[in-house]
């Protein structure tokens, strides 16, 4: 019995080592499994600049379940270890984002052939986002451009475009490094091409028409029936005229795509198929003669191809415009050294720059061979070749292509000139300063041309029914057959000519093509005007703007303050005290150097007579003077200018030029420090200098230290000032108020037309300032704007264009407009981010970065900072403030047309499709012939393109 047992146990204890082998040999190939899916990238990630950051991004990416990464901040990159059947690349650049960093990421924009329907479009865009690296992709039907952004670390653009080409499409390249010429030479061959076909298709249609008319005793005469001559007359241009509908067909099948390609093959081979059958009786009778349709049809849908395609053309005009505008060559000028070397020494200046009078030799060369700081000579009626400036010479110069300003602007020596632009009548040299794809007129073309690859929200409706558009087509078609043919017991005649119809009157192209054509034209429109909409989200949302919000200072002012006042606290004592006129105890006068000025050595210089002011004592090319108002004044004007010269504040500008007017001379200032939204601090001479508003003074405790009376007439004057809608500073020397200055900025000349028009538009107004509130709302009254914020420091206008975002909700909701009383503390926040205002918040400085990226719709101005052009959702060339106006009535526009054209595509289907089906048959015996449903098909998109065309003639009401 024991023995058994023990028998029975070594039994159990095999089975048990044969199971843990099999458990471990399972875990084993489960892991080499593992070990081969594992991918491994390299990320490049922008924003690091410690050790803790790396560390930070490394942690984040670690959370991620499967995965693994190592940072190195020396090159700014992750290496990491992930398993794709676990996570993303896009989950590994959301935990970046999530750590604060941010991947960097290329762009490129693709051109592709082949595209002829919105099914199209949707292919290639998922096949491209599919790929590991790509961030987004965005394919525009009207101008057959593909925009990507990705990771060119992760994915080439070799990998899209084979991608592009395994789905059956041509990939052509990189845009932008296509000759625009060759593109012109192949749309040409296309236009050429279709309009072949679309001819030799109608010609023997017309011919198997007359046919089909011919007396039978015709054919007995000649020995052939009708049919078969049919046949031998159709076979050949059915085949040329159809050829490449029924090649994109079967390249689509073979690539498993189904798109309208594959409809209309179907459609055209059902024609051509049961006419050959029936020709020769083959389960088919010679009633089946459908010839002429099926040659008709192809031509029908050649038609439709060939006009989209010159509707197509046209919407991207203005871009090819812009491209126009760009000069293939240029006049260099090289110095002749044979005529320098004689003057060398005397005409070259100690940097060795070029000078107006060297002699120079003309050199044609391409665009592409322009240096930086080359010499460049534009003639009258020459395009200017590069940004540059004028070096010398004088001229009038058109920018209307740039800033959409007709009037030609004069052009002297040391101004901008940009690339592009076109010299009226003068001769000028200029020094280039940006070239190729760094000038401005290629950064329009960049962005106009991202712009128009861009879809609004509103395109998200159609993209969802084009989804599922085909099969539903292909379901109602065959439907149509089973339903006519086996339940009605109609002839087959009938049902065939139903189910050829249904295919191809079905046009998801007029859905493709509604947004994309109106966006590109909207666009292309709006730069015409030097308004440049960088995306279509950006018009949609522009054209739900109810609230506008400006900055100040370079927005509704023109950002160029002057100096007004200049007043003095004591105008019997010199504020620096630099020389002291004394009597010695021998009863001379005598001249004695501060001996408070830090190195300065006291000095005691006899005068020559008892006369002060009639001896002039110089001192460092200085003459004391008797003191005087002016005198004081310029003390002051060399105080606040010499603080300000370390600022770049538009304010501090002023009083520098101030003091260049007066030929003052500025000390060197020792620990200075910009105080925000309050003044300047700094030490001149070892004495502290304030130059700033009330803050700043309460910060510096100057109201403890200051004589009371002093201290009271000086603010009594400093609110004067401010009740004038000045802007007023004070000076501070050594802990004491020297003097108030006050500066004015001019409002633009058009900025009251500008809110008068968008309260037309019932878009209630608000101004952000760091102004005092008095200056803030003398200013706002001017103009008529609605709501003041004053006071606000450059880091508070993000919040407070937050605030008004929630602001206005919440003055709706009191106003009894909202449609639901919201009870809930939680509901209220929700109802506020449902029905919360779309803001545009206008502005130019680099402060303004924050609240233009926070606002629905941020616009900067063409004159402010490169900085707030980035930031912004649409930015204005001239700086011209009408065209924030312009704008929002150019998306109003776009979007009104969008609509438009989504709607008839809709209406077009839903209408056609069923009389297609034979829904009139019954009652009115109407039934669209295959040919005339392949007419209609081709009418609807170019329909959907004229509406949008329609766009390039559009005037913004502003304008007219």
């Amino acid at each position: 019995m024991a023995q058994n047992n023990k028998t029975s146990q070594k039994n159990d204890d095999n089975d048990y080592k044969d199971k843990y082998h099999k458990d471990n040999d399972h875990k084993n190939d489960d892991h080499k499994d593992n070990e081969n899916s594992i991918k491994k990238i390299e990320i490049s990630i922008e924003g690091m600049h410690c050790a803790s950051c790396a560390l930070n991004v490394e942690t984040s990416i670690n959370k991620l379940d499967g995965a693994k990464a190592e940072v190195d901040i020396n090159t700014n990159k992750a290496r990491v270890e992930y398993d794709p059947n676990s996570i993303e690349v896009s989950d590994i650049d959301k935990s970046v984002e999530d750590a604060g960093f941010s991947v960097r990421k290329s762009e490129v924009t693709l051109k592709i052939g082949g595209m002829h329907c919105a099914n199209c479009v949707l292919n290639i865009e998922k096949a491209l986002n599919n790929l590991d690296g790509v961030s987004k992709a965005s394919v525009n039907l009207s101008s057959e451009n593909a925009f990507v952004v990705y990771d060119k670390n992760l994915v080439s653009v070799d990998d899209m475009g084979q991608s592009i080409k395994d789905l059956g499409f041509d990939f052509l390249g990189i845009a932008d490094q296509l000759d625009p010429d060759m593109d012109d030479k192949l749309y040409e061959k296309d236009i050429k091409d279709k309009k072949n076909r679309i001819i030799v298709g109608f010609v023997f249609s017309g011919i198997l028409m007359g046919i089909m008319f011919t007396p039978h005793m015709v054919f007995e005469d000649i020995g052939i029936s009708m049919s078969i001559l049919s046949l031998i007359i159709s076979i050949i241009p059915f085949g040329y005229v159809s050829y490449p509908i029924i090649k994109a067909g079967f390249n689509s099948l073979a690539h498993r795509n189904l798109d309208m390609d594959v409809m209309y093959t179907m459609g055209i081979l059902v024609a051509f198929i049961s006419s050959f059958l029936g020709t020769f009786n083959i389960v088919l009778d010679s009633s089946f003669m459908f010839y002429e349709t099926a040659i008709m049809l192809a031509s029908f849908l050649m038609l439709g191809r060939f006009l989209e395609a010159r509707a197509k053309r046209k919407t991207s005009s203005s871009i090819k415009e812009l491209i126009g505008l760009q000069p293939k060559t240029a006049t260099l000028l090289v110095k002749d050294e044979k005529t320098s070397k004689s003057n060398e020494n005397n005409e070259l200046n100690e940097n060795r720059e070029l000078i107006e009078n060297d002699e120079f030799i003309e050199k044609q060369i391409l665009i592409e061979d322009i240096s930086i700081d080359d010499l460049l000579l534009v003639r009258p009626g020459d395009k200017i070749p590069a940004d540059s400036v004028v070096f010398s010479g004088n001229s009038y110069v058109d920018e209307a292509m740039i800033t959409g300003e007709p009037i030609p602007k004069l052009k002297t020596k040391g101004e901008d000139v940009f690339a592009g632009t076109i010299n009226q009548e003068g001769i000028l040299r200029i020094k280039a300063r940006k070239i190729g794809k760094e000038t401005v007129l290629s950064q329009i073309i960049d962005l106009v041309e991202k712009a128009q690859s861009s879809k609004p929200p509103v395109q998200k409706i159609a993209d969802k029914v084009v989804k599922y558009f085909i099969p539903t087509i292909l379901t109602i078609a065959i439907l149509s057959f089973i339903g006519w043919y086996f339940v009605i017991g109609s002839s087959l005649l009938l049902a065939l000519t139903t189910f050829i119809s249904v295919l191809v009157i079905a046009c998801p192209c007029a859905l493709g093509l509604a947004t994309p054509t109106a966006v590109t034209v909207g666009i292309g429109r709006a730069a015409e005007y030097g308004i440049l909409i960088k995306n279509g989200e950006t018009l949609e949302n522009a054209g739900n703007i109810s609230v506008a919000a400006f900055d100040k200072t370079g927005t509704i002012t023109e950002g160029k303050p002057v100096v007004d006042d200049i007043f003095i606290i004591d105008e019997t004592e010199s504020i620096l005290k630099r020389n002291e006129v004394i009597k010695n105890t021998n009863g001379e006068w005598i001249v004695v150097d501060d001996p408070s000025v830090p190195g300065k050595p006291v000095n005691v210089e006899p005068l020559k007579n008892n006369a002060v002011n009639d001896v002039n004592i110089h001192r460092e090319n200085e003459s004391l003077k008797e003191l005087n108002t002016e005198d004081i004044e310029k003390e002051v004007i060399k105080l606040l200018a010499s603080l300000e010269n370390n600022s770049n504040h538009p304010i501090a500008k002023a009083i520098v030029k101030k003091a260049d007017e007066l030929n003052i001379n500025l000390e060197s200032v020792n620990n200075f420090e910009n105080v925000t939204g309050k003044g300047l601090k700094g030490e001149i001479f070892g004495k502290i200098v304030l130059a700033g508003n009330n803050s700043l003074l309460k910060d510096e405790n100057i109201p403890d230290t200051e004589n009371i009376v002093t201290y009271s007439n000086a603010q009594e004057k400093y609110n004067e000032f401010i009740s004038q809608g000045k802007t007023t500073i004070f000076l501070v020397y050594d802990n004491h108020i020297k003097g108030i200055i006050t500066l004015v900025d001019k409002i633009r000349d058009n900025s009251k037309r500008t809110i008068d028009e968008l309260h037309k538009m019932n878009i209630s107004t608000y101004m952000l300032t760091g102004d005092n509130e008095k200056t803030a709302k003398n200013v706002a009254e001017s103009v008529g704007i609605d709501n003041v914020m004053a006071n606000v420091l450059p880091n508070e206008k993000l919040d407070k264009v937050v605030e008004i975002q929630n602001q206005e909700s919440f003055k709706q909701e009191k106003e009894g407009k909202l449609k639901k009383e919201i009870e809930t503390i939680e509901g209220k926040i929700e109802g506020i981010k449902k029905n919360s205002k779309e803001v545009v918040f206008v502005g130019d400085g680099i402060n303004d970065a924050p609240a233009l990226s926070q606002a629905n719709v941020g616009v900067a101005l063409g004159s402010g900072t490169d900085i707030a052009m980035e930031s912004g959702d649409i930015v204005l060339m001239e700086g011209n403030l009408e065209n924030v106006v312009a704008a929002i009535q150019f998306s109003n526009k776009v979007m009104t047309r969008i609509k438009e054209n989504i709607f008839w595509a809709f209406a077009y289907n839903i209408i056609l499709i069923p009389v297609a089906a034979g829904v009139l048959y019954p009652f009115f015996g109407i039934l669209f012939r295959p040919e005339l449903a392949g007419l209609a098909m081709a009418l609807s998109s170019v329909t959907v393109i004229s509406l949008s065309l329609m766009l390039k003639n559009y005037i913004p009401p502003i304008k007219k």
